[in-house]
């Protein structure tokens, strides 16, 4: 069964929220390296500090980042779980459509055969 992006559960569509934007995209991949403060984040993006902490509240709501603060640093580091969801749905998306591609690979060669059995009968 196939459901429309209506149906689709709230935490999956702050999912992709979160990655739609490049800003976002390069905080996760740099998280992937390991944990960072949200200053290193920060510093190759061409904006204020209030401006890119928009994009680490909206990571986090998502379920992509924690942070956590000791003292006045706030520390960032992926959350699996959320990283996890956008993944199984992709992987099940995936499965979908390989399996129609599937199907029509098996009517092109039957039609193939259909059409090289016809020549030969000509």
């Amino acid at each position: 069964m196939i459901q429309s992006a209506t149906q689709q559960p709230d935490e999956l569509s702050n999912i992709f929220l979160a990655l739609a934007d490049p800003t976002r995209r390069a905080v996760i991949a740099r998280l992937g390296q390991g944990p960072a403060s949200v200053s290193e984040l920060a510093r190759p993006f061409d904006m204020g500090l209030p401006s890119f902490m928009k994009h680490i509240r909206l990571l986090e709501t998502s379920g992509m980042i924690r942070t956590r603060k000791a003292g006045r640093t706030r520390t960032c580091v992926i959350d699996g779980p959320g990283l996890s969801s956008a993944e199984q749905w992709l992987a099940g998306q995936r499965k979908i459509w390989e399996a129609q591609t599937d199907r029509l690979e098996a009517f092109v060669l039957s039609e193939q055969e259909e059409g090289a059995v016809s020549d030969r009968g000509a």
